[in-house]
């Protein structure tokens, strides 16, 4: 039996997980544990602060649902995403386009559009158009790559705000024709204010930021042997271009809508950006993000 004090403390919990099997967890725990102790010494972290950090990630989860995820935004509003994904990005084999984050309003199954299409069910506002060409690394176009879009309607919000689990709309998935071409018809997305109704828009506001996100469309990129792309497009002329609350943004995805006579739909304002894939790696799942109701456990 010893008597432990604030610096010994550390060293016995580190001793207990000495024996954990798996050296990736033991690695990652040793770290966890290593840099919670130091910040709790740093702050000085009193019993209330540290009951109040408790009660915010328990209505952290208890806020998620299928349709929500909030761990995930906390993860994004702290840079705890970007980070993770600059980390990602280190292990590509080849250069290829950057990638961003897929956030928390992704979802599997959107529906399979015909080239040319609007995703958007119902359009409030004048229709653009976006098209491009996914390709290799030798500039060749990529034939029957998966591209699946998803973006927020012309006032700023996704279909899951709107409709929940119950509809989908403003997202579709496309198949690029033999030479990697595809085009799709859409609304001008709007930037948005992130979910300020829960914990995560609480810390926000006492941080004082103002929690918007620059307009943009999400794009998820796939073919078999090329790594998975995940990334969005981020409207130049928003006032949040230079500070996105989730730090997504980098100077190589910045876009904007403009007349274009070579678009597919020459009479609308047009959106060309071409993708480059990187080889396939064994550097893992690359999605920072997931869709909401694959992390929402269901009673068995």
């Amino acid at each position: 039996m010893h008597d432990l004090d604030e610096t010994s403390l550390t060293d016995a919990v580190l001793a207990q997980m000495a024996s954990t099997p798996d050296d990736r967890l033991r690695e990652i725990m040793t770290a966890a544990v290593k840099h919670l102790h130091a910040f709790a010494r740093e702050v000085s972290l009193t019993p209330a602060e540290w009951l109040m950090g408790i009660g915010f990630m328990t209505e952290i989860g208890q806020t998620c649902t299928d349709s929500r995820q909030e761990t995930i935004l906390l993860s994004d509003v702290l840079g705890l995403s970007a980070m993770v994904n600059a980390l990602h990005d280190k292990t590509r084999v080849d250069a290829a386009t950057d990638s961003s984050l897929l956030g928390p309003f992704y979802r599997e199954a959107s529906p399979t559009l015909a080239i040319g299409d609007c995703i958007v069910a119902n359009p409030q506002s004048p229709e653009i158009v976006f098209y491009g060409q996914v390709r290799d690394l030798e500039g060749r176009g990529v034939p029957q790559a998966s591209v699946e879009v998803w973006q927020t309607d012309e006032h700023g919000f996704y279909d899951m705000q709107l409709y929940g689990t119950e509809k989908m709309d403003m997202r579709a998935r496309f198949v690029t024709g033999p030479d990697g071409r595809f085009h799709f018809r859409t609304v001008r997305p709007l930037g948005y204010f992130i979910p300020m109704d829960g914990p995560v828009g609480r810390l926000i506001r006492a941080q004082q930021r103002h929690g918007c996100r620059p307009a943009h469309i999400h794009f998820l990129i796939s073919a078999p042997g090329y790594r998975e792309l995940v990334t969005s497009l981020y409207q130049g002329d928003d006032q949040y271009i230079d500070s996105d609350v989730v730090f997504g943004v980098s100077n190589a995805l910045v876009i904007q809508a403009k007349p274009d006579p070579n678009s597919p739909f020459p009479e609308l304002e047009a959106i060309h950006y071409d993708f480059g894939l990187a080889r396939a790696s064994e550097a893992g799942e690359a999605r920072v993000g997931a869709d909401p109701s694959r992390l929402v456990k269901t009673a068995e």
